[in-house]
């Protein structure tokens, strides 16, 4: 057998991850409709700039992962970041989450996701060099 290795083009990585999926379904049921669904939400001004992201993604076993939150400098520790945060999770709650996961630097937010309710259940030591990555989780 003959094979090689080459970049993938978008409908690669689409291939690939539906090959994934459906080896997962066939270990794991899913039981929600869809293997992935679009959570994330955004917090505009009043001129429609975007102050607040949060992009998320309830994938398989109605589990929430957080991918990014973030917040305009302007914007951080007037509560904007607790708001969205806590409607994802609700919205998510309500389309019948009960995990969330998600992961921070040491230079980011930990002690913002612990006062929301997140425990710390894994650390990456020196990523980036000299740092270190923390993941969370919540029940909802």
């Amino acid at each position: 057998m003959d094979y090689h290795i080459g970049p993938c083009t978008k409908s690669d990585v689409r291939a690939i991850a539906e090959g994934l999926n459906a080896y997962n379904a066939e270990q794991v049921p899913f039981t929600q409709a869809r293997p992935y669904v679009d959570m994330s939400r955004k917090i505009v001004d009043e001129n429609g700039k975007i102050i607040a992201g949060c992009c998320a993604t309830m994938y398989g076993w109605h589990v929430l992962y957080v991918e990014i939150l973030w917040v305009d400098a302007l914007w951080r520790r007037q509560g904007v970041g607790r708001y969205l945060l806590r409607a994802v999770e609700e919205e998510a709650k309500r389309k019948g989450a009960y995990l969330v996961h998600l992961d921070t630097f040491d230079f980011q937010a930990r002690a913002f996701y612990e006062k929301q309710g997140y425990r710390l259940f894994g650390t990456l030591e020196n990523v980036p060099q000299g740092h270190e990555r923390y993941y969370l989780q919540k029940q909802l």
